[in-house]
């Protein structure tokens, strides 16, 4: 069976790239899991200095694949897959290396959540995003109530996480979510050059940037994560939840 998270180094450059394209690379349990022993072997390999992290076909990530969603039997396994999801996050912000984003297609809920978690997330023009959680009774995850505020403020970060608005790439650039923005066909060559600019640099004084920033934001960061994880573990096992979501699935 195809895996569903490809990693590729060369030049010290490993790409790594959600590979469900038929679903444009919708979260299931074997893709999450996948994604984080991707960034956390990248982070153990001496060879790799940059991330590049991306989406196969014409998405980035559509989020929970409700097409497999089913309500966890308990607390404790509901847990357990909502700590498999945050695991992604803390592999890509608490991570010596720098991860690009280049986020192409839709980036939904928990896609647009890693989309945020990169360091220098460039988005292609015709790529969207949005969160949905709010909608289906379920909540956000990826240290996003700690990181979107800070980027584009708390009423920005209001509107996009309880509204639930969809933004194109320029309205995510405006509103600092979006680091860049180019033609879709210029995508993975903007990211290649952002690593080879990346490359040219110490390593040592790079990676201690990048954790000297994170470490500034970690405590929130990891209060946020902690405290997401609680809220959508009860989310999870709350039935309307099942609900809201087996009728969205029906409408589809």
């Amino acid at each position: 069976m195809e895996r569903t998270v490809l990693s590729t180094e060369e030049g010290g450059i490993r790409t790594i790239t959600l590979n469900r394209p038929e679903s444009l690379n919708a979260m299931n349990r074997t893709l999450i899991a996948e994604v984080a022993e991707a960034f956390e072997a990248a982070d153990a390999d001496d060879a790799t200095n940059v991330i590049i992290f991306t989406g196969a076909g014409r998405g980035f990530c559509a989020g929970d694949d409700l097409n497999e969603h089913s309500a966890p039997a308990d607390q404790a396994a509901a847990r357990d897959h909502v700590r498999a999801i945050q695991r992604v996050t803390e592999a890509i912000s608490f991570g010596k290396k720098p991860v690009i984003g280049a986020i192409n297609g839709w980036a939904v809920g928990g896609g647009f959540e890693w989309a945020i978690n990169c360091d220098f997330p460039i988005w292609a023009e015709s790529a969207k995003a949005f969160f949905p959680e709010l909608k289906w009774g379920m909540f956000v995850t990826g240290g996003v109530t700690s990181l979107l505020p800070a980027l584009a403020g708390l009423n920005a970060a209001r509107e996009m996480m309880i509204l639930g608005e969809r933004y194109d790439a320029n309205a995510l650039l405006a509103k600092g979510v979006a680091w860049r923005v180019v033609p879709d066909e210029r995508l993975m060559d903007e990211a290649r050059s952002v690593a080879g600019r990346l490359l040219t640099l110490s390593q040592r004084s790079l990676r201690a940037m990048k954790r000297a920033l994170n470490r500034v934001a970690a405590i929130e960061l990891r209060r946020a994560i902690e405290l997401e994880t609680d809220i959508t573990v009860e989310s999870f096992l709350d039935p309307d939840t099942t609900r809201r979501i087996a009728e969205f699935s029906t409408r589809r």
